[in-house]
């Protein structure tokens, strides 16, 4: 690394003045690059994310094309289930396919425990590949968010409603609490390995939970994530929350000992505020515009970073995921934006 380290986001999650408005994209990494759909062609997701060197190769791509200002760990959020005895297959097109879902409380007894050291080893190897020799800007290390993970492990693959799921919750209210618990335990594990082996932040994504409303979600999730976030604290990282389509939920976000809280595109930032959201906030430029011509692009850029701006606590970042579809040139030329028109004077 003989490059200047760029810590300018660890700044920004903390609330600090930056020179400009830091950026990464969510999903940076992966189906929109050329490079990852050749690499594609010979190794599966689970084989790439086994590889250190190629999963580091990866992870780093989008920060030498885009110069966004952090880089993403390449991985699924279902990649410590396996150790605690969930059987998953990454289908193409479908996504993760668990054969073994859960369905009582002896199943969630039956859980073992993550050892990351031997279960997870070729991850501590990336993370520390990447900080220790290949990257000059800060690494986020992520875990999906417990309601996430069990709705995964109750489906038995992604779901339209969550039905299944809500069901278990309402109808086990003991074995829902042992299956929070017993992911909560193994996430604190999980994302503490990863800090130890060299993450700058953590990001805990909870992609499901817009299925969830603010009184069960108080009553069924809050506690284990006030737990989870309570212990992941102690590391002295920046935490930052994601919830997609989570607008009702934002105010129990802002009550975690969090960092910073991520937007997706349905809730501006003026909005945040003005419901009384006072953490650091990520976001929130829809994927979808980015596939629209570059005025356009550029327009809706310039409305959140002004927002951003207006108080300076502000970390860009896309509402959501890249998509296939999404040019690299394009990225690039985001990223660029986002930095000269951030510039502080």
């Amino acid at each position: 690394m003989t490059k200047q380290f760029n810590d300018t986001i660890l700044r920004a999650y903390r609330g600090e003045k930056t020179t400009h408005t830091p950026a990464w994209f969510m999903r940076q990494a992966g189906r929109s690059q050329k490079e990852y759909r050749e690499i594609k062609k010979k190794y599966s997701l689970f084989e790439i994310t086994h590889q250190p060197e190629l999963c580091a190769y990866v992870t780093r791509l989008p920060v030498e094309q885009y110069g966004v200002d952090a880089a993403i760990l390449y991985k699924d959020i279902m990649t410590p289930l396996p150790a605690i005895g969930i059987d998953v297959e990454i289908k193409p097109g479908v996504g993760p396919v668990i054969d073994n879902p859960i369905k009582s409380i002896q199943d969630v007894e039956n859980l073992g425990e993550l050892n990351p050291e031997e279960d997870i080893d070729y991850v501590l190897d990336t993370i520390k590949l990447l900080t220790e020799e290949q990257l000059n800007v800060p690494l986020i290390g992520f875990s999906g968010a417990p309601f996430t993970l069990a709705s995964y492990m109750i489906e038995g693959g992604p779901s339209k409603n969550y039905a299944k799921t809500k069901a278990f919750m309402y109808s086990e209210p003991k074995a829902w609490e042992a299956l929070m618990k017993k992911l909560a335990e193994m996430i604190i594990v999980y994302v503490r390995a990863q800090i130890n082996a060299g993450v700058s932040a953590v990001q805990i994504f909870d992609s499901w939970i817009g299925a969830v409303n603010a009184e069960d979600y108080r009553t069924y999730i809050k506690p284990t994530m006030e737990h989870i976030f309570t212990e992941l604290r102690k590391e002295f990282v920046p935490l930052i929350m994601f919830g997609f389509n989570a607008k009702h939920l934002l105010l129990e976000f802002n009550d975690f000992p969090v960092d910073v809280i991520g937007l997706d595109w349905r809730t501006s930032i003026s909005e945040a505020r003005k419901m009384g959201i006072t953490k650091v906030l990520q976001g929130n430029l829809d994927p979808a515009i980015l596939l629209a011509d570059w005025d356009t692009i550029e327009k809706r850029t310039k409305a959140i970073l002004d927002e951003g701006m207006q108080d300076g606590r502000h970390v860009f970042n896309l509402g959501h995921g890249v998509t296939p579809d999404i040019t690299q040139d394009t990225l690039k030329k985001l990223a660029q934006f986002v930095r000269t028109y951030s510039k502080r004077s």
